[in-house]
């Protein structure tokens, strides 16, 4: 890595670094010391390509959600199966992975800024802001931001867009995957929102077993399909489809 190479957003790389490491120091002890991270499925990431991969999660905190997985990444790609055991992995992590987060959340302070360095894709929200519904029309900019995002490395997604659970996920991710078809990885996280507080930085309860499950890529038939069927086979694989809600209406995920 050149010392002044930068990203497709402007980036420089050596900063971002240096803030991956030190914020996953600072993070650590939240996923393995006050709580506890249980694994499954990180060795799908080392078969994974080094980019047009787009990861599906349902979402429980606006942060911890994102940094856990940037320690799980980083974590099996340097050897480690299902642990984060060891933070020497954040010595040299990898630098082209992104996520999608609402514009807003990422002005809202200090944190959310440097946070949003470190590999944020900020987007205006078409459903609401200001907690306040509103409608309006996709940015175009915002398209072409995760479509450089996705050339470039792996990009985190929440297409729900919001913290609920079992609220119906947004077309537009459905949309996305078929106009540059990726590579569609399914997480399924849990006990998130008993350990942190909403914007995922406060600590609200220590003790808790959080989890974070990696699923096989899904097979999507990018012209076949319509975005109805790719969002229903992502609701089923991220365990948010209205049957789950059904089927274990008290201690099923998210709840």
């Amino acid at each position: 890595m050149r010392f002044l190479e930068k990203n497709p957003f402007g980036h420089y790389l050596i900063i971002k670094k240096m803030l991956i490491r030190y914020l996953g120091y600072l993070t650590h002890r939240r996923y393995r010391g006050f709580n506890e991270l249980k694994i499954e499925g990180s060795k799908i990431l080392n078969g994974l390509p080094d980019s047009n991969v787009l990861f599906v999660s349902n979402h429980q905190t606006y942060f911890a959600d994102v940094v856990a997985m940037l320690h799980v990444f980083n974590a099996s790609l340097h050897g480690r199966k299902d642990t984060i055991k060891n933070v020497g992995y954040l010595w040299n992590p990898k630098l082209n992975i992104y996520y999608v987060a609402a514009k807003e959340t990422m002005r809202s302070g200090l944190l959310p800024r440097i946070l949003s360095y470190a590999g944020s894709i900020p987007i205006e929200r078409t459903w609401r802001e200001s907690g306040q519904d509103i409608k309006r029309d996709v940015n175009k900019l915002d398209i072409n931001n995760i479509s450089l995002a996705l050339k470039d490395g792996w990009v985190i997604t929440f297409p729900q867009g919001t913290t609920t659970p079992f609220k119906p996920l947004r077309k537009g991710t459905a949309h996305l995957i078929k106009q540059f078809k990726p590579l569609v990885v399914p997480i399924v996280i849990d006990g998130f929102r008993r350990s942190f507080d909403k914007k995922g930085i406060l600590i609200k309860k220590k003790g808790v077993i959080q989890s974070m499950s990696i699923k096989n890529p899904l097979n999507i038939d990018y012209d076949k399909e319509s975005a109805d069927e790719i969002i229903e086979k992502i609701e089923f694989a991220i365990e948010q489809h209205p049957s789950f809600l059904r089927v274990n209406p008290v201690n099923g995920n998210n709840i």
